[in-house]
Order: C-alpha cells, then structure tokens, then sequence
C-alpha cells in the first residue's frame, strides 16, 4: 500500500473516533513503515496529540533515536506550526503532504515555519499529494459537526 493510502487510512479512522481526520506516516530510508498515527487529541485530552507528533515520536522510540535525518514524513495535511517546529526538530528529511491548510499551516501558510531564520533544519517539501481526498475527508467531518 503506498504511503499516502496509509496516511489516508489513519485519517479516517481518527475520524471513526471523532478525531479531526488526519494521518501521518513515517517511513525509514528503505521506504517501510516505522510508525504510523492519526490524531488523538480528543481521546488523550492533549492538544499536542497531532498524527504528525505520535508518529514522529514513535519512529525515534523505534530507532533510538531523537533525530531521523534519513526519514520521510507523510501527512494528509499540511502541519500546523507546532508539527512543523517539530518536524525541523526531528530532522526529518521529506514532508510530503495531501491538503493545504491556507488557515492553520505552518510551511506554505501562515507562520512558514521552515522560511524562518530560526528554523535550523528544512526538509524537502511536496505538498498537495492526493489532496482532493485529503480536503475531501476534513471537509466532510466539519460538514458533519455543524
């Protein structure tokens, strides 16, 4: 299964949970899975519990490691502030993402926090990745919630 189908699968089942639908996936340099995440900040009453940061801390628990410089990050948005703060952290080496989020992302919107002379790491960024489904699936959770 390719990794965004994944991220996608994560997502939808955070939404099964009555998570805002997102998903992340980290992937070694080999391509295979390390960990994978969907938001769980509901179930975990913890406003850091973003798909982006369980995953993340999963695949350097896995490895041993603070730091995963050969590691790609699949998510099915565009991180916020925080996530991305700590994706520089993480020294992750690829953020491939599905949909923007011109209101809340923190890499082509809004803080932009890899432009930022504080930022010490910038991984390559590929956005828009599947991003109609990605919106697709946000949408229709809000849709539901209004």
């Amino acid at each position: 299964m390719e990794p965004m189908e994944i991220a996608l699968n994560e997502a939808r089942a955070a939404a099964l949970r009555g998570e805002v639908p997102v998903g992340a996936v980290v992937l070694g340099p080999d391509g295979a899975v390390l960990a994978r995440a969907g938001n769980r900040v509901e179930e975990t009453h913890d406003a850091s519990a973003h798909a982006e940061l369980l995953a993340l801390r999963a695949a350097a628990a896995l490895r041993g490691s603070s730091r995963l410089p050969d590691c790609d990050l699949v998510v099915t948005l565009e991180p916020c502030p925080m996530c991305a703060q700590a994706i520089s952290f993480f020294r992750i080496r690829r953020l491939v993402f599905g949909a923007y989020d011109p209101k809340s992302g923190g890499v082509e919107h809004g803080a932009r926090v890899f432009d930022a002379g504080s930022c010490h790491h910038r991984p390559e960024v590929i956005g828009g990745v599947r991003e109609t489904e990605a919106g697709a699936l946000l949408k229709a959770f809000f849709a539901g919630r209004r």
